[in-house]
């Protein structure tokens, strides 16, 4: 492994480990009223393009960190998405 991709796939663990906390903190309470739900689905969007680029060039730190990323997001997409408040009909 050259020092490009050790780089890479330490930046990937670390921000990847960030996103730990509020994984468990949602697995937690069941709830994920602390992330709106355009951004969780603009961030998971996102992570699956990463993860798409990372395939295309064989790059494993790319693949992996928003591999990763992108199952720990996907969590808490889902909690987000089945606890959500519904407005009131009128």
């Amino acid at each position: 492994m050259d020092l490009t991709e050790a780089l890479g796939l330490v930046a990937g663990i670390l921000t990847t480990a960030a996103f730990v906390p509020q994984v468990a903190k949602a697995r937690r309470n069941g709830r994920a009223d602390d992330f709106s739900l355009p951004m969780l689905i603009m961030f998971v969007a996102g992570l699956a393009l990463w993860l798409a680029y990372g395939l295309a060039l064989g790059a494993p730190s790319i693949v992996v960190a928003n591999g990763v990323t992108l199952v720990l997001a996907g969590y808490i997409l889902r909690v987000k998405w089945l606890t959500r408040r519904v407005a009131p009909a009128r």
